[in-house]
């Protein structure tokens, strides 16, 4: 065994990547205050192909150096949209036909892992404020609420981790339909 080298990844280039089938899924940031936790999101957008990022509220938007450092150049393949209304931008998606998923601990909410995506059907992932999460603006309007089920001391997931973990696992469901 062996560590690849970069030329040896076999990536696409950002041209081929904009032009490249996504899956039908957009990621939602509801007033995420770390520049570091956008920049990630953006990163784990383009490894598994989502198809737009909505930034809200106060959200930080690119260009930003501290967006940068995390996102490694994502911020020019993914397709991103800012909207100062979190609940007027989940609007709008509803119009579009995506089903709205909160990630996010509520009195519904189903574990991550029983979550089976339908076939032809588009989804919005929204993912919250670092100290209080998903608004109650976005959460009444929300479809589904997704939770990763924990087993430790602490109540939630870095929201960095949360979009890795979420957006693999329904990648995987939909993408490889394991």
């Amino acid at each position: 065994m062996k560590k690849l080298k970069l030329d040896e990844l076999g990536r696409i280039s950002v041209d081929e990547f904009k032009e490249a089938e996504k899956i039908p899924v957009c990621l939602f940031l509801d007033n995420v205050r770390s520049l570091h936790n956008v920049g990630s999101a953006f990163r784990t957008a383009d490894a598994f192909r989502v198809e737009k990022i909505y930034l809200t509220g106060i959200t930080g938007t690119p260009p930003h150096r501290e967006i940068q450092k995390t996102a490694l150049g994502a911020t020019e393949s993914v397709t991103w949209e800012y909207a100062e209304s979190p609940g007027a931008a989940i609007q709008h998606l509803k119009t579009q036909g995506y089903v709205i998923v909160a990630v996010e601990q509520t009195t519904a909410s189903r574990p991550l892992h029983e979550f089976v995506p339908t076939d032809h059907q588009k989804y919005c992932l929204v993912f919250g404020n670092e100290v209080d999460g998903v608004s109650e603006e976005v959460i009444e309007l929300a479809d589904v609420a997704l939770e990763i089920p924990q087993a430790g001391t602490k109540h939630s997931l870095n929201i960095s981790v949360c979009v890795g973990i979420v957006v693999w696992e329904v990648f995987r469901k939909i993408k490889l339909k394991a």
